[in-house]
């Protein structure tokens, strides 16, 4: 009797567990279509890379029927840019969008886009991300490192945003400027007869507001967009080298998804620099505009002052390419590209 009641026992609790495994189980099937959440960072604010990444978050959404669920963080919301890319790289941050010099920790091949006189105007600058063998090998420079990339954009033409007026090229002499953490902006500023001084973006405007820096390089759409006119009135624009942003998964958790999500995430990267080119280049123009607008001053180098600046800049990127025998396939695609467009 002891052992009927025993069995009875046994058997009821393996009923209720059998019960609750399928409870369970049904929710997590219940629950699967949505269990991938992607956070996608960037330090600028209201600019290119920034719409770039909402473009994006709202295409993946809508392709995956809300299967991925996106949140945008701009503004350093997620850490300084080296944590930013950390997190990428480990997973804890699905897509990290940024100037590709940045990456030079992962890759040193990440500072050939910010090459000074090889890239003649906006159009070249365009159509050498429409390349699609550069485009290719270049963005995906870093996938052995975690990072597999989704695409280029455009953010414009190199400018000087500084404290006070940089009218002519001698103006520069003594300056100390922000740069990108990267060879091919620190050398070309010193043929210049300036300083570079590689910083992240969150510390670029205490340091010109403490008079710490007296100017910085990037594109006028960043300077605008973060209101540097306040601090730094003047904006000196130089066609020698462009700007631009890139956009890069984490490759550890783009492995966790299912191929056909995987797919949709790497194809919609693609679709998405394309589709925003127009935008970027409007932008670009309003950006002009919106500084004088708001009390700044928009200042271009004469003709003499531009042909000296490329002339003294445009030979540093061979002495770089030489010195690093890494970076001549690279190097030979950008060139076989611009040679296309003449």
């Amino acid at each position: 009797m002891r052992d009927g009641r025993l069995t009875f026992f046994k058997r009821s609790v393996l009923g209720l567990a059998l019960t609750c495994s399928v409870f369970v189980a049904g929710q997590v099937s219940a629950q699967e279509p949505s269990n991938f959440v992607m956070k996608l960072s960037t330090a600028t604010l209201n600019d290119v890379q920034h719409e770039w990444l909402k473009r994006y978050a709202s295409a993946v959404e809508q392709k995956t029927n809300g299967r991925i669920k996106t949140e945008v963080y701009p503004a350093s919301q997620l850490g300084a840019i080296p944590r930013q890319i950390e997190g990428t790289q480990l997973g804890s941050i699905q897509v990290w969008m940024g100037p590709p010099e940045f990456l030079v920790g992962v890759d040193k091949r990440f500072e050939l886009l910010g090459v000074s006189g090889l890239i003649p105007n906006e159009n070249a600058a365009i159509e050498l991300m429409r390349d699609e063998k550069f485009s290719n090998e270049f963005t995906n420079i870093g996938d052995r490192k975690g990072l597999t990339g989704l695409g280029l954009v455009y953010s414009g033409p190199m400018t000087f945003v500084m404290r006070a007026p940089v009218r002519k090229l001698d103006d520069l002499k003594g300056k100390k400027i922000r740069v990108f953490a990267s060879p091919f902006q620190t050398e070309p500023v010193a043929k210049l007869g300036a300083t570079g001084v590689p910083m992240t973006l969150g510390d670029v405007l205490p340091a010109i507001q403490q008079g710490t820096i007296d100017g910085a390089m990037s594109s006028a759409g960043v300077f605008t967009a973060l209101q540097y006119y306040d601090a730094a009135k003047y904006l000196t624009e130089s066609d020698h080298a462009y700007v631009y942003g890139m956009a890069v998964v984490s490759k550890r958790w783009l492995s966790t998804l299912p191929p056909d999500l995987q797919k949709l995430v790497l194809t919609t990267g693609r679709e998405v620099a394309e589709e925003i080119i127009p935008w970027s280049k409007q932008f670009v123009a309003d950006q002009r505009k919106t500084w004088v607008a708001k009390g700044g001053e928009f200042i271009y180098f004469s003709p003499a002052d531009m042909a000296e600046v490329i002339k003294l800049t445009a030979p540093v990127a061979q002495t770089i390419v030489q010195a690093n025998p890494e970076m001549k396939p690279i190097w030979d695609l950008m060139t076989a590209a611009m040679k296309n467009l003449k």
